[in-house]
């Protein structure tokens, strides 16, 4: 992956798609804490919560990782989760489009043949 040269354009599109994604995960991770926090009832609640919050932390950490030699792929498994529209990434090189296509295609095929 890290063979593919990426031009200024493409360096701005994908930076903003990775922005608007991780912003759409952030949200996500805000509204099911706020909905979590205010069924909270006994003390023993909290640290659920504390362990859900913790989970997410790492969860979002390891997903959203902005190497190039990464970022097809990241891009792929985001628009799998629903973080990130396809749309965003018109722009990119058809090599580089072609690429998170196939990790998508690849993951849906695997997925309906298990």
């Amino acid at each position: 992956m890290s063979d593919f040269n990426w031009s200024i354009s493409e360096k701005k599109l994908a930076r903003h798609a990775f922005d608007t994604a991780l912003e759409t995960a952030l949200a996500k991770t805000m509204a099911e804490f706020k909905s979590k926090a205010g069924a909270v009832t006994q003390p023993s609640d909290m640290w659920e919560l504390e362990d859900y919050l913790r989970e997410r932390r790492r969860d979002i950490d390891r997903t959203f990782d902005y190497r190039y030699s990464q970022l097809l792929y990241v891009f792929a498994q985001l628009i799998r989760a629903g973080y990130l529209d396809e749309k965003l990434l018109v722009g990119l090189s058809q090599d580089k489009r072609d690429v998170i296509q196939r990790d998508l295609a690849f993951v849906a095929s695997r997925s309906a043949s298990g």
